[in-house]
């Protein structure tokens, strides 16, 4: 931060001397310098910003942006400035903003679009990686988004790699927002909220792509699809799809079964205290629930209805849909 704010007083001061000279001590020419150079110390504090969670690779891929962005604004100035009837001063500014602007919006281009980009080129398989040079690539389906619990887990820095959003994936999502259903309407715009949320995140890395198969009808079949192409695994909380995505022979990692692996252990004669909030299945059977959702069955417990009670674990079962505990 100390570092951006000697930069940008640096280039403040080099505008403002510029304006000095060109303006011939005009005080206009003088703050329009200064503006312009705190400008460019905003644009290098934004670019450092943007590249803290930049690897090698796609360090590379913007650095081949900014350069051809460079390419592209000196270009275009040699191509314009006969028109222009400016001093030499004038002049060397509107070449020096072309190759900044050229340079800063491409080298953004290329740092959004890395992946494909090096797909298309061929640079994705100019030599064989190491281990540790190897992009981990993640795939989020549409039920795992409007779950919403997989922002959480990726804030917790948990989840390496880059999290791959496919287009046809945000398609399915503003489908369902826009359905005229309420309750899916809702379940829609919770998921692109998570997903802006997710963009947003420090230590997360998001991006779009592209790819699809239109030949695949099935939103599933294009996700195996693309993890086989992308080497990418599948976060999911879809059973069906965990299962088929196997059969493929394609990783997943399932949420629900992170959920089920990190709840505490509970032992046979451990004391809870849980609320009853309703009838069992049993007579006189009350239900609750702990914090992380699993549900406790009490014997004896429906006199206790809406009350929280200390009761004792007599039993644990570990289901397909979860855990359950009994208790008296």
């Amino acid at each position: 931060m100390v570092f951006d704010i000697i930069i940008t007083i640096i280039l403040i001061g080099i505008g403002a001397y510029t304006g000095f000279l060109e303006g011939k001590r005009n005080i206009t020419w003088i703050i329009g310098g200064g503006l312009l150079g705190l400008l460019g110390g905003a644009l290098l504090h934004l670019i450092r910003i943007k590249t803290k969670k930049i690897n090698g690779q796609r360090a590379f891929t913007s650095l081949l942006g900014i350069f051809l962005g460079f390419l592209m604004g000196y270009i275009i100035y040699l191509l314009i400035s006969p028109f222009l009837n400016l001093s030499p001063m004038a002049s060397n500014l509107v070449k020096i903003a072309f190759l900044i602007l050229g340079g800063y919006g491409t080298g953004l281009i290329f740092y959004y679009k890395s992946y494909e980009i090096r797909l298309l080129s061929g640079i994705e398989y100019l030599k064989p990686k190491k281990p540790e040079e190897v992009e981990s690539y993640k795939i989020l389906d549409t039920s795992v988004i409007i779950d919403g619990r997989i922002a959480d887990i990726a804030e917790t820095g948990f989840l390496e790699g880059i999290l791959i959003v496919p287009r046809f994936v945000l398609n399915e999502l503003q489908q369902i927002a826009d359905s005229p259903d309420q309750l899916k309407r809702q379940r829609g715009r919770r998921g692109l909220d998570i997903l802006n949320k997710m963009k947003k995140g420090v230590k997360t890395i998001v991006q779009i792509v592209d790819d699809d198969f239109p030949e695949i009808k099935e939103v599933d079949q294009k996700l195996i699809e693309l993890a086989k192409k992308m080497g990418a695994k599948i976060i999911t909380n879809d059973y069906n799809l965990n299962k088929v995505s196997q059969i493929h022979g394609v990783d997943v990692l399932n949420i629900n079964e992170l959920a089920n692996a990190v709840r505490p252990i509970v032992l046979r004669g451990e004391k809870l205290t849980v609320q009853i909030i309703k009838e069992g299945k049993d007579p006189d059977q009350g239900i609750g629930y702990l914090e992380d959702g699993t549900m406790v069955v009490v014997e004896n417990g429906l006199q206790y209805l809406g009350k929280k009670i200390d009761v004792e674990v007599t039993r644990v079962l570990q289901t397909t849909a979860g855990r359950m505990i009994f208790a008296k």
